[in-house]
């Protein structure tokens, strides 16, 4: 009796991007239709993101101590604005190595609509808070749902503390595995969505999408995957663990991070994977990942910096050193509250670039590449968000070595 071959999510996923690239080339224009199908992928995992992402920062907060959260949110805070800050650092050092800009070829495409934001410093900062929590999470502003889940939280963590009541903490403890679990039944057709999604684009672009801006990409991707490199080195050291278990540990999520473009989609599996394959403790998993998909964007961060860096020399501008730490203070202030969904990067960098003093019709010189960008500004997005999760549960002592080294197994989360 035969046995049948069972494929992983992350295999299927693997396979599905390398036959939608053959099918984009293949049948070019005739694949554009699928665009709907992948659309529909990314729907269905978004409609719950917002609930999702408030639902998991009031359960973690709520459940903790106050002077607990004051704690952990301090080191929290400092890893992500030390790692963000460096990554846009590292942007900038290779835009002058590599020199992206002077080999663009100039496009007279047309920019497609993009929403500015506000330019003022004083706007951007009270677009942390939120006026209408109900028009926050119906536009999607992950940083003002963000905030508010951080205060009803700390309320809720204060109410059970005083008048000893566990019931609403239960209610959304009980809820959020409900929205887990719809979420990784919708993830069982991921392989099929990206297929359509990667086969549409490159149906669509053809060769001219990996070729009009070739440099920036490799300039990128170079960049993005040298900082991960370090980084994870660096995470290993730290929490003493195995340099080679650990990227194995995060292999699967690096793969739908790097697939599906997108945070937000990545976020079901991050928690998943940090408590059952690296042994970070639910508490920690649940309270750091999803702030650090709002907060702790390396990966744009690197994109927006090197991006400036790439029209500066395209239009001939010297930057001086000024010019160099507002680009860097700028990149890292517009990461926080993004769109963590495919196409966030270009209405972010439409954000930054008036700033500055570039043109926002530039954009349309990496609009037509921005699926491919978007891969290692996710996977850089991502990655970096699981090793500070490590990292906080390492220094509370929350690092389950055993799960970790894959001598133990944990028990799956309670459907």
């Amino acid at each position: 009796m035969k046995t049948a071959i069972k494929l992983s999510l992350t295999n299927q996923i693997m396979i599905a991007t390398i036959l939608g690239i053959l099918c984009g080339f293949v049948f070019q224009g005739a694949v554009s239709d699928l665009k709907i199908i992948g659309e529909l992928f990314l729907r269905l995992i978004q409609m719950s993101v917002v609930v999702l992402i408030m639902g998991a920062v009031i359960e973690a907060v709520g459940g903790l101590e106050a002077k607990e959260l004051g704690k952990i949110g301090i080191k929290v805070f400092l890893w992500f604005v030390g790692s963000t800050i460096l990554a846009a650092v590292v942007g900038i050092v290779f835009g002058f190595l590599f020199q992206p800009g002077a080999g663009i070829e100039h496009t007279s495409a047309a920019t497609e609509a993009i929403s500015i934001g506000s330019t003022r410093l004083e706007d951007v900062l009270l677009n942390f808070i939120p006026s209408n929590i109900i028009e926050a999470m119906s536009q999607g502003n992950m940083i003002q749902v963000i905030v508010f889940s951080l205060l009803f939280g700390l309320a809720l963590s204060l109410i059970k503390d005083e008048k000893n009541n566990h019931v609403i903490l239960e209610w959304i403890i009980a809820f959020n595995n409900v929205i887990l679990k719809m979420v990784t039944l919708i993830m069982k057709a991921a392989p099929i969505g990206i297929f359509c999604l990667i086969a549409s684009v490159v149906g669509e672009s053809g060769v001219q999408v990996l070729g009009t801006l070739i440099r920036f990409l490799l300039t990128l991707g170079s960049a993005s995957l040298l900082f991960l490199a370090a980084w994870l080195v660096v995470t290993a050291c730290y929490c003493k663990v195995n340099l080679w278990r650990l990227m194995k540990n995060m292999w699967r999520m690096s793969v739908v991070s790097f697939t599906t473009t997108s945070s937000a989609v990545s976020l079901p599996i991050l928690i998943e994977d940090s408590r059952e394959k690296l042994g970070i403790s639910d508490r920690i998993a649940k309270l750091v990942l999803p702030l650090g998909m709002s907060l702790n964007s390396n990966g744009l961060a690197m994109f927006l910096s090197l991006s400036v860096m790439t029209f500066a020399q395209y239009y001939s501008i010297e930057l001086g050193t000024g010019d160099l730490v507002q680009i860097v203070l700028l990149s890292t202030l517009a990461c926080m509250g993004t769109i963590v969904v495919p196409g966030g990067g270009l209405v972010t960098l439409a954000t930054v670039m008036p700033m500055l003093g570039l043109p926002t019709e530039s954009i349309a010189l990496l609009a037509g590449i921005d699926w491919f960008s978007g891969m290692f500004r996710t996977l850089l997005n991502v990655d970096p968000d699981v090793t500070v999760a490590l990292i906080i549960a390492h220094d509370e002592k929350e690092l389950d070595h055993d799960i970790f080294n894959g001598t133990k197994h944990v028990t799956k989360t309670a459907e």
